[in-house]
């Protein structure tokens, strides 16, 4: 069996940063996958559940908003290994094309400060697993570590 693109790349050298991870072909359209990454694998600790929770349900609601980007967001979610997140965009990107929309999402949700958009059992499954400071928190260490000043590097993957 083929190993899929995710486990190809090197996860010893990749840093905190936006990748492509791929693009497909659906029917006419293209769609982006880009790889958030917000901690160094294997090289830090991952986030807890709580605040990529709480990251999830901020930034699927600022996306889903967006004036420019709403109905280009096809899914905003965690990735299984705690270390970032996974955002698929109809169209054909490259990592520098959404630096601005992930500027804008990192700093809305540093600065959230109101209930979290669906933290309600008829609206979540596990509404109680939530942290909201956490998730400011690592909103900013992103904004302030990798988005504001992104090298290359940082741009795409290592090989």
């Amino acid at each position: 069996m083929e190993k899929i693109t995710s486990f190809t790349v090197n996860h010893l050298t990749l840093l905190p940063g936006v990748y492509v991870s791929r693009k497909d072909h659906a029917g006419d359209a293209i769609v982006t996958t880009f790889d958030l990454r917000m901690t160094r694998p294997n090289f830090e600790p991952v986030m807890n559940t709580a605040e990529v929770h709480t990251i999830e349900h901020l930034g699927a609601t600022f996306l889903r908003n967006h004036p420019a980007y709403s109905h280009k967001v096809l899914y905003f979610g965690p990735m299984g290994c705690r270390t970032g997140f996974y955002l698929l965009l109809t169209g054909d990107y490259e990592s520098k094309d959404i630096l601005p929309l992930m500027k804008e999402m990192f700093t809305f949700i540093r600065d959230f400060s109101e209930p979290v958009p669906g933290a309600a059992a008829r609206d979540c499954g596990n509404y109680l697993d939530l942290n909201l400071p956490m998730a400011n928190w690592y909103a900013n260490r992103y904004l302030t570590q990798v988005l504001e000043n992104i090298s290359e590097e940082r741009l795409v993957y290592p090989d």
